[in-house]
């Protein structure tokens, strides 16, 4: 099946050979997004709390492209370099997500790089 590559105005630019977002049918594959501004600059260095508030503005700027919102994810990939971020991610995205959340999980990982708290990946399931 064929699928769209999804880069919504503004977005980071990629780390690597990556688009932001995929849209297959009605399936939104949304890459693993880090606190980047649209010129590659960290936002909420040192804040897991900012960093998690971007990533999520990301990934809905993701889903409205392709047609979408947060209220369509059905999963999230959430990787944290340090689990005593744990608390204050889930802060923010109890925001993001206040009612009938999504399935998720939570790791610990090494990040691209040592400055980078929180990185979350989504899969959504948006009407066509």
């Amino acid at each position: 099946m064929p699928y769209q590559v999804i880069v919504p105005k503004g977005s980071a630019p990629p780390l690597a050979p990556y688009s932001p977002g995929a849209k297959a049918g009605n399936i939104v594959y949304v890459s693993g997004t880090l606190a980047l501004d649209g010129n590659a600059n960290l936002i909420g260095k040192g804040d897991p709390k900012a960093q998690t508030r971007h990533i999520l503005e990301s990934i809905k700027a993701v889903l409205e492209a392709a047609g979408g919102s947060l209220r369509d994810v059905t999963f999230n990939h959430i990787f944290l370099s340090d689990m005593s971020n744990y608390g204050a991610m889930n802060e923010v995205y109890r925001e993001y997500f206040p009612a009938n959340p999504p399935a998720r999980y939570c790791i610990r990982a090494d990040l691209v790089k040592p400055e980078f708290l929180v990185e979350i990946a989504s899969i959504a399931h948006v009407e066509r």
